[in-house]
């Protein structure tokens, strides 16, 4: 034979068995990684959401609380008014 042939050959089926390897190893990784490590993100979502959900106090039915932001009013003199700064419109 030839010896392009076999050249041609022998890398053909090592790049064959590459692809094989490769195909084989996501189909484990499908099978088994991928599943154990949603279930362990999910399982870990919902403690996460069971603390805060612990942490938080429960108010008794019908009571009320509003809270206010305390934000920084400036305050203007009666006789003074806020300054508006027009734009002239072709």
């Amino acid at each position: 034979m030839n010896i392009l042939t076999i050249l041609f050959i022998t890398n053909f089926l090592r790049t064959l068995f590459i692809i094989l390897i490769i195909y084989y190893v996501f189909r484990f990784l499908g099978r088994y990684v991928f599943p154990y490590m949603l279930r362990r993100a999910v399982s870990n979502m919902v403690n996460k959401q069971q603390q805060y959900a612990g942490q938080q106090t429960r108010q008794p039915e019908g009571k009320v609380i509003v809270e206010k932001n305390q934000r920084r009013q400036t305050h203007y003199a009666k006789d003074e008014g806020e300054y508006v700064d027009f734009e002239e419109v072709d």
